[in-house]
């Protein structure tokens, strides 16, 4: 097992200084038109100067129409580039690796926020959205790799595509969700053509040591595990991405569909040759007994997400105790301020069940 405070190198860009990366988190706290906002700035600034080797924004959204939820970062513009730039100076000054997640939210854009019918591969009566032409898909692949090369010019190290939680990349590689009959429909290759033609595009027009990473969901959303592990292993055997984002919900759980279980879900990836690709993984991962497991378990490295909302600096906090174990929930909003969480972030955790302590509970304190 690697130590989890050692370097972890990758195929492009700088390496880790450790094991340690933000997983990308919702937060709202950009400005309605997508531009980083100082709450948001000082959010993920703040994760940088606590140590982590790898520093994420959330989810940002490369057409407007594909806008997922209020107050949500923008890379879709120019306008957008200022904010960017800023960011990607602060995180790397923190030697803390750079990275947009690039993402476009489908026929999960509400319309409310979007101001029209949400888009998605195929007509989907549920989420009252329409199908996109065969013009249209090769218009997302190009506003996916033109977001990746305005990443670039920010300053950023790499990008990652948000291939998980049933997003629009996600909506492709489910056969529930993905009816189409042309080259992006029918067969699990061609349902998987749209990344791989994005991890082209970025690869040919972004520099050579520029980092690419894919976060995939193995399973709900109409996507089936053993097509998420085929798709998994052609992406590391063809070596043109630098590490794949496991996002698992529960890193020791089994799968949800009854043939696989009776083994991890996990280990249904870490199986795989990977060659030079690395390998990560976000859910549940709390305590260092977690983080150490995870590399155990044959992971290059963790994302951390509810415990990097707790502590700001926990890679320095594992650092001085290999045991650390996060605060206990619920917190207060006073502990989230101070870890460096704006109001309407702050809002949005009192949406997670028992996250946040009532009122009275922190006035009593």
């Amino acid at each position: 097992m690697p130590d989890v405070l050692t370097p972890l190198a990758f195929a492009h860009g700088p390496a880790m200084k450790n094991r340690f990366a933000l997983a990308p988190l919702t937060n709202l706290q950009s400005h309605p038109d997508g531009r980083l906002s100082d709450d948001e700035f000082r959010w993920l600034t703040k994760r940088a100067e606590g140590g982590f080797g790898m520093t994420m924004t959330c989810a940002a959204h490369v057409q407007r129409i594909g806008q997922g939820f209020p107050g949500q970062l923008g890379v879709f513009g120019d306008e957008h580039l200022e904010g960017l730039t800023r960011l990607a100076t602060a995180i790397k000054a923190n030697d803390s690796l750079a990275k947009v997640q690039l993402h476009h939210a489908g026929m999960r854009s509400p319309r409310e926020l979007i101001g029209e019918a949400p888009v998605c591969p195929s007509d989907n009566a549920e989420f009252g959205a329409r199908g996109l032409s065969t013009g249209e898909v090769e218009q997302l692949v190009e506003d996916f790799v033109a977001a990746a090369c305005r990443a670039e010019r920010a300053g950023f190290d790499g990008v990652e595509l948000h291939g998980a939680h049933g997003y629009v990349l996600a909506q492709f590689l489910s056969p529930e969700i993905n009816r189409r009959q042309d080259r992006y429909g029918g067969s699990l290759e061609n349902r998987a053509r749209i990344i791989r033609e994005i991890i082209a595009g970025v690869r040919a027009r972004c520099r050579a040591d520029f980092s690419l990473g894919v976060r995939l969901s193995p399973e709900r959303f109409g996507l089936k595990l053993m097509e998420i592990r085929q798709v998994a292993g052609e992406l590391m055997a063809e070596g043109r991405i630098d590490y794949l984002d496991l996002s698992l919900w529960d890193y020791a759980k089994e799968p949800v569909e009854d043939e696989f279980k009776g083994r991890t879900l996990m280990s249904w990836f870490t199986d795989l040759p990977r060659g030079g690709v690395r390998l990560g993984c976000a859910g549940k991962v709390m305590s260092g007994a977690d983080v150490r497991a995870c590399l155990e378990r044959g992971m290059d490295f963790v994302f951390l997400g509810r415990a990097a909302i707790l502590h700001h600096d926990y890679p320095k906090k594992y650092a001085a105790d290999p045991d650390f174990t996060p605060a206990s929930l619920p917190v207060t909003e006073a502990h989230l301020r101070q870890e460096g969480l704006g109001p309407a972030f702050v809002q949005y955790m009192r949406t997670w069940k028992g996250f946040v302590a009532e009122a009275e509970t922190q006035t009593a304190e």
